[in-house]
């Protein structure tokens, strides 16, 4: 779908050159907000599902959606880019 010349390849692909490309500062702070959100996440979950295996859930989630995953995780890439991008000006 994005594989072609005017990406120059996939999101997640660009995505990466960003990151290894972008102000350091700035990756580490937008990697230290992916990874406080994906606690703040992983909190709820645990506290809605009252104690159950919730990696488990994670992953045969993962499983049995994989074209929702595929483009929520489009999205997200999408955004962090912006995200690096526009403090990296």
């Amino acid at each position: 779908m994005f594989d072609d010349d005017i990406f120059e390849g996939t999101p997640e692909g660009k995505y990466f050159d960003i990151v290894f490309n972008a102000n350091k500062n700035v990756v580490e702070n937008e990697i230290s907000n992916i990874i406080e959100k994906m606690s703040a996440l992983e909190l709820l979950l645990e506290e809605m599902l009252e104690g159950k295996d919730i990696d488990n859930i994670i992953k045969n989630y993962i499983i049995n959606h994989p074209d929702k995953i595929k483009q929520r995780k489009t999205n997200n890439i999408i955004e962090s880019m912006g995200n690096i991008l526009s403090q990296s000006e």
